[in-house]
């Protein structure tokens, strides 16, 4: 059996009171259950400053709720976070005003007018008459909204109202922004922008955690962590995770992509296999024994095909590793 995908060493200590080290969110055993359902299961993170760390997972993974907890929304069920210095959930009050938090749904008021939202978080956060008007302005040109100030946020389109978001989310210069899958409601170009903006924000020093389930997304994370029914599963950058991949990744190109598929299903020592166009793509063991395996299947199918050996991609990762994790039945049913 192909060993799990690695995940980071154990990660240093918590600080203790009035200590600060290079780490903006260091978690212990971060655990969250629901009667129970065990949403998060003894988790340990370490995010460091002035990055952009993601969290992939499928649906119901727990990358929502961890990240509640890290910023204080939800208390833990057990375990310990630190984050810019505060003891979480016991000091998150004093860490609000350090942190921004964007959620997936769009959580700004659609009956004021682009302007009206941001100066309403301005006065949240407490800033002078100032600050509001200066920073407004800086936000409103920096995430292309100046055209729409006096329109009605809730007749933006998906793209303008993401940005606005992500402008109320930082305008009262946070040191941690906590995004929880962002732009999963919008066209790939805004997408793009959108990234382009995070990256201008760790340039800044800020530090971003990111959820996600769009694997082009988390190629561009620095760092990146794995989840799976509530489970650290992996956790590296992409390169090391793609380079930890236990088993090889087979590119079959053939004139029937399906009948290879259906020619391999049964094949021992197969973990995956997907349909890219015309070609079938094989996650499985290790070495030219395997690959001549499954080319011998497939002559014996009467299917002529060239089987190679490609380099794995995130996607690879991502199947391997939430394939390979225990599942937690037990412990929810304790």
């Amino acid at each position: 059996m192909a060993q799990p995908i690695p995940i980071h060493p154990s990660p240093p200590p918590l600080a203790g009171a009035g200590e600060k080290h290079d780490n903006a969110i260091v978690a212990r055993g971060l655990t969250r259950t629901f009667g129970k359902l065990v949403a998060v299961d003894h988790v340990d993170l370490t995010v460091a400053r002035a990055q952009v760390y993601g969290f992939l997972g499928p649906n119901g993974s727990g990358k929502s709720t961890t990240i509640r907890m890290l910023c204080g929304l939800l208390l833990p069920t057990a375990g310990q976070i630190e984050v810019l210095g505060y003891a979480i959930p016991q000091q998150a009050e004093a860490l609000k005003r350090r942190i921004g938090y964007m959620t997936q749904k769009f959580s700004l008021y659609d009956d004021l007018t682009v302007r009206e939202n941001l100066e309403f978080v301005a006065a949240v956060h407490e800033l002078d008459r100032a600050r509001t008007r200066t920073r407004v302005g800086e936000l409103l040109e920096r995430y292309w909204l100046g055209e729409q100030r006096e329109q009605l946020a809730g007749t933006l389109s998906g793209g303008q109202k993401q940005r606005l978001a992500l402008a109320a989310a930082v305008l009262h210069e946070p040191e941690l922004l906590l995004l929880d899958e962002p732009t999963s409601a919008v066209d790939p170009q805004s997408r793009r922008d959108f990234w382009d903006s995070l990256f201008a924000l760790t340039d800044a020093g800020t530090t971003i955690l990111v959820s996600t389930h769009y694997m082009d997304e988390a190629e561009r994370c620095h760092r990146l962590a794995i989840l799976d029914r509530g489970r650290l599963v992996a956790d590296g950058t992409p390169h090391e995770l793609e380079g930890a991949l236990p088993g090889q990744v087979l590119l079959i190109d053939c004139a029937n992509a399906r009948a290879a598929q259906n020619a391999l299903a049964d094949l021992p020592g197969i973990s995956a296999m997907a349909q890219i166009g015309a070609s079938l793509r094989v996650l499985g063991a290790v070495g030219a024994e395997f690959r001549d395996t499954v080319a011998a299947r497939l002559r014996a199918a009467g299917i002529t095909a060239q089987v190679a050996a490609t380099q794995p991609n995130l996607e690879d990762v991502f199947v391997a590793a939430t394939r390979q994790a225990p599942k937690p039945a037990a412990k929810a049913r304790a």
